[in-house]
């Protein structure tokens, strides 16, 4: 059969397909997914899993009058290729491109903006209740992955769905997986959905023995219409219908028609319904269905031959993180590492293959890992919670209440600090020097290198008396030698790397060797700048700071982070606090008060001007600025 994906411009579209043309269009996304995100990156394995149920939602619901809402979007590149995006997919995460996404200034079937877990159910809600305000009819479908119910908020979600009663329908994508294998308590219950095999055994006997009978096919439509019935009682799914909601499944998610004739009853259902669908992730590419992990998110690859896995030439830093805890924790049995989801992602895999007694991997639960982790410290135990930081923001308040409240010496490693590229603004983890420094007793670090990440390690290890903090970017270190032990640094201690007295760039974390380059540039041009590792973004080197101060008029605070509350704001409000009438001219780097867009990490970072070129243009400017304003006053 021809391909039918190029005859979908709306969703509507599919209304007039044919059984067979509707089974075409599912060969025909998976084959333009596989093809794009091959060329692009991107995430793989949950969009390839999701197919017939995203042709069978678009076919049986009429978006966007009807509100479809996925939860996280790893599963939503069908849903953008049947939403008059078919043209644009080939920009896929590149900049200028489609987000890798839902995103609601993008496209009107995007309902919601997505990127964090768990937010699905709470969301839909929401519409659900707009829409009862408003007087309206459509109806509300939230798309949550199993993973996301290892999150609290989906949880909050169904309870307040199950008290109001609204129309709204919950479709489980059930694969076992979230990034990586499913853990705790609520996947070994859908588990046990999912198995049932006492009930599926008697299904499978009860429906050829009546297949045998005289008139069996009678026989087996009036089975197909107790089966549900039947289901009930030996299939557990007591947890859903306590808490308000009707349940159906668990169904083949690969079914196309089971789905469609199970959809179309669900619509006509009044309340909370959760649909129970079973998928397969990466079904439909040989590689990523014999491994589901290393294909859920991908960079480019070769279609015919797969992901070949090729050892960084120089080790990451989150290679080097988890390495270097695991050596601690080999000699301290009090140490143990917590991460939410990301065993790989955060190099605690490492960890848990070594040491699984003192792994912890909670699921998408940031909130609970930091409550967890006070809870192992109060006991004389010394945890480190390893989370992304787009992510760690999601525990703001526990860190706070739970941790830095009770000056427990619980350790955060940030990791994907600063801009990471193609994920774009969900992911860009660009705050987290804000919200860490606002909070009292907490030590900031932010290492320049992967050997000063060691050292930084063993720095908040051997803090007793609050929590500490380190954050490093996503990627490969800068080949540095790793020599020796960690050892703990003073804390609050900074580093002179380079001597001059025209400028003063105080630099932290990444933005340290951009900042070495741009001193040189600038010396090309006869200005000697002093580049300073200030390592500590609290508490501050203030003696450092104070010779600084002393000695140079003209002063560049560097920062991958928001200049709203940061680093350079710090520093300007350390100044503030001087007794002395004299002060040199500041000028802050950051990034800006706006969200930064998906892009390459380079191309953000050079069009921010933090490339090495881009910091030298901006300080010569912030000089020959200084220059001017100079001459205007010894004018007047």
């Amino acid at each position: 059969m021809e391909p039918v994906l190029p005859r979908i411009e709306d969703p509507a579209d599919l209304r007039d397909l044919s059984p067979a043309q509707l089974e075409q269009l599912c060969t025909d996304l998976r084959d333009e997914i596989i093809n794009t995100v091959s060329r692009s990156g991107g995430h793989l394995g949950a969009s390839l899993g999701v197919v017939e149920l995203t042709v069978a939602l678009h076919r049986v619901f009429r978006s966007p009058e009807d509100k479809i809402i996925w939860d996280v979007g790893h599963q939503a590149y069908g849903h953008k290729l049947l939403t008059g995006r078919r043209a644009r997919f080939s920009s896929l995460r590149s900049k200028g491109g489609i987000s890798g996404f839902p995103k609601r200034s993008e496209n009107p079937h995007d309902m919601f903006g997505v990127g964090h877990a768990s937010t699905a159910i709470s969301a839909a809600l929401g519409f659900a209740a707009a829409r009862d305000a408003r007087g309206e009819k459509h109806a509300v479908i939230a798309v949550v992955g199993d993973g996301a119910l290892t999150g609290g908020l989906a949880y909050e979600g169904l309870n307040n769905a199950g008290q109001l009663q609204t129309d709204m329908t919950v479709i489980l994508n059930d694969n076992k997986m979230s990034i990586s294998p499913n853990v705790g308590a609520i996947a070994k219950y859908l588990t046990r959905i999912t198995s049932g095999r006492h009930y599926l055994r008697l299904e499978a006997d009860l429906w050829e023995l009546l297949g045998k009978l005289p008139h069996g096919g009678k026989a087996q439509v009036l089975a197909g219409r107790i089966k549900e019935s039947l289901k009930q009682l030996v299939v557990p799914t007591i947890l859903f219908e306590e808490l308000g909601f009707k349940y159906f499944g668990p169904i083949d998610g690969h079914d196309l028609p089971v789905l469609l004739r199970t959809l179309r009853a669900v619509r006509k259902l009044r309340g909370p319904v959760l649909v129970h669908v079973i998928t397969r992730k990466g079904k439909g590419y040989s590689f990523a269905e014999q491994d589901r992990q290393r294909y859920h998110g991908v960079g480019k690859f070769n279609r015919a031959e797969g992901i070949k896995v090729v050892p960084p030439k120089v080790p990451t830093y989150t290679g080097v993180f988890g390495r270097t805890l695991t050596a601690m924790a080999k000699a301290d049995p009090r140490i143990h590492g917590i991460t939410a989801a990301m065993p790989s992602g955060t190099g605690l895999a490492t960890l848990r293959d070594e040491l699984p007694d003192r792994f912890h991997d909670v699921g998408i639960a940031e909130s609970h890992a930091v409550t967890f982790a006070a809870g192992l410290a109060c006991r004389g135990q010394r945890p480190v919670v390893a989370i992304y930081s787009t992510f760690l923001q999601r525990a703001l308040d526990q860190i706070i209440h739970d941790v830095a409240l009770q000056k427990l010496p619980v350790v955060f490693g940030v990791d994907r600090a600063g801009v990471v590229g193609e994920d774009g603004p969900t992911h860009h983890g660009v705050f987290d020097l804000t919200y860490l420094r606002m909070i009292p007793g907490m030590v900031v670090m932010a290492p320049r290198d992967e050997d000063q990440l060691r050292h930084m390690l063993a720095t908040g290890l051997a803090r007793e008396d609050g929590p500490s903090a380190l954050r490093y970017p996503r990627g490969s270190g800068l080949g540095v030698a790793l020599e020796g032990d960690p050892q703990p640094l003073e804390i609050g201690t900074a580093e002179v790397l380079r001597e001059g007295r025209d400028v003063c760039l105080l630099a932290v974390g990444s933005m340290v060797a951009p900042a070495l380059q741009a001193a040189e540039a600038l010396a090309r041009d006869g200005i000697r700048a002093e580049v300073v590792d200030m390592r500590f973004i609290k508490p501050l080197d203030e003696d450092l700071l104070q010779r600084v101060w002393d000695e140079h008029g003209q002063v560049v605070t560097i920062e991958e982070n928001s200049l709203a509350g940061g680093f350079g704001a710090a520093v300007l409000e350390w100044s503030a606090s001087r007794k002395e009438a004299e002060a040199p001219a500041v000028l802050t780097i950051g990034i800006p008060d706006r969200f930064q867009e998906h892009a390459t990490r380079a191309e953000l970072l050079a069009a921010m001007g933090f490339d090495p070129e881009g910091l030298a243009a901006k300080v010569s400017a912030f000089l020959a600025e200084g220059r001017r304003r100079s001459r205007a006053q010894n004018a007047s």
